[in-house]
Parts: structure tokens; sequence; C-alpha cells
């Protein structure tokens, strides 16, 4: 089954290469097996030479991305406390732009570059820092408590809840629902692009947020477009968990981990943003 997972697509492409060398699309070797034994070794034409851990031949386990993934976050975690120390001098701005820079190459690269996931998570905790010590003073300003904490903390449940739906098949990660996914997701983009366009159109107009609506909406709208948001990225989860499954099943190279992580630290980064925007708005419309 091939994904639609629009950041780890490549790396499911080269499944899919790797199926056709093996008998056919999406025909994984058995453990085991001869055809498990020729398939390392015609694996190894198919990707590159893994780089940054793992020697050549070496399969992908789940440690190894479990091992990526917190690394990944480490990184992310030791520049989130320079942003939020920084907020005030906007070095999160630079970070923003380098992360938006960086993780569009890596999305579409075919080849993992290791040391891009990790500028990119570097680049990602510069904003979050700034962004988040930013939203924690504009909270404490009208007493609203930690607001960071709490987006943090819902963060990690989501995350839990979904990988224990996935684990325990309740959520299954079909053809079906994968174009369902992909529909929601443009449809995401498109209220974003609105949105902009609405706000901007707004500034020009001096109507402060008269015509804001969507991404930049308060009140009803804006509960239920972050609502919707955080419930697309809760399902994206989902998605990796099922890009790490296929890597596992096929044997794709130890290299492949960092992609993975990747994909995690996206959606997770985009899920922690939308529940923050949540708690803040249902803060605002209480007062």
């Amino acid at each position: 089954m091939e994904t639609r997972n629009p950041i780890l697509r490549n790396a499911e492409k080269n499944y899919a290469e790797y199926g056709s060398v093996q008998g056919g699309p999406g025909s994984a070797p058995a453990p085991g097996t001869g055809q498990g034994s020729a398939g390392a070794a015609q694996l190894t034409g198919v990707y590159p030479t893994p780089t940054m851990g793992g020697s050549a031949g070496s399969t992908m386990t789940l440690a190894d991305v479990i091992t990526k993934t917190a690394i990944c976050f480490g990184i992310l975690l030791f520049w989130g406390v320079i942003g939020w120390f920084t907020a005030a001098s906007f070095l999160w701005v630079i970070g923003m732009i380098v992360g938006l820079t960086v993780g569009l190459v890596c999305a579409f690269k075919k080849t993992v570059s290791p040391p891009l996931v990790m500028i990119y998570a570097a680049a990602q905790g510069l904003m979050l820092g700034g962004i988040s010590a930013w939203y924690q003073a504009f909270g404490d300003a009208q007493g609203w408590g930690n607001i960071v904490f709490q987006a943090v903390t819902g963060t990690l449940i989501v995350f839990a809840v979904m990988l224990t739906l996935y684990q325990t098949r309740i959520i299954k990660v079909t053809g079906k629902f994968q174009k369902i996914f992909m529909v929601a997701l443009f449809s995401y983009v498109a209220i974003g692009l609105l949105s902009l366009v609405f706000y901007l159109i707004s500034l020009a107009f001096h109507q402060g947020s008269n015509f804001a609506f969507g991404f930049f909406g308060v009140g009803t709208i804006g509960i239920i477009v972050c609502a919707l948001a955080i419930i697309l990225a809760a399902f994206a989860l989902c998605m990796d968990f099922e890009s790490v499954s296929e890597g596992l099943r096929y044997g794709v190279p130890e290299s492949e981990s960092w992609r993975m992580a990747f994909g995690l630290m996206v959606t997770l980064i985009w899920l922690y943003l939308e529940i923050l925007r949540l708690l803040t708005i249902l803060a605002a419309s209480r007062d």
C-alpha cells in the first residue's frame, strides 16, 4: 500500500521500487528466507549508502527511529530554550524562515540528509521558543495561566492516544483513509491561503480583524478551524506511524530513520502550534 503522506512520499516511492525488485509492488521480503537475504543486497542498489550511523546494508529498526527522533527533539528543545530567552530580538523569525526553507528541501529531497534534518530541528526550535514566549507573555498579562505548558501536555496526550489507537488497530490506515486525509489536508491549505488573503485585505483597509477568518479568525470560527486542524494533525500522526511500519516491513536502510524522525517532528510541531492557538482563543473568549 502506497502512502500519500506528503512528507514521507519519497521514502514510500523507494519502498515501491524495492517491492518491484522483489517481485511486484508492495511485496515485502519474507523474514528469514532466501528472498529476504537477496533483498538486502538488492535494496542496497536501490538506496544510497547510509550516512551518519549504520553500516552499508544495515536495515532500519524501531530503535533507530526512536533514537533519531530523540536526537531531533533534543536539538529542538535546546534551540527552543535559546528562542525563548531571545524572543525580544526576533531571532525566531530567522528560525521560521530557515525552518520553512530547509523543511521543504527535506520533504522533496529523494535522498534523506541527516544534517539538513538536524538543521531543521534547530531552526524550528528557535522559532517555537520565540513564539511560545510571546504567547506566554501575552497570556500572563491576561491572567490565563501557563498556556505553553498546557499546549505541550495536550500535544503529548494526543500523541499517546493516537499511537494507542494505531497499535490496537482501532484506527487502520487504509487506502480510503489516506484519500480522505489528503482531501482534508488540501482543504486545510486552501483555508490557510484564503485566510491570508482576507487578513491582508483587512490590513489594507485598516479594518483590524473585521474581515479576518480561518487561521486569523477568533471566536467561534477560530475555534472550529483550530479544532479541525488538531484533528487533522492527529490523523497525520497515524500516517507517520504507518510509514514507520512500512519501512520496517520492507527492511529499508537505517538512514531512512532520519526521514521518519523528520516526518514525526513536522506533525508534532504542527499539532503543538494548533493546540497553543486553540487554548489562546478559548482563554480570550472567556474574558
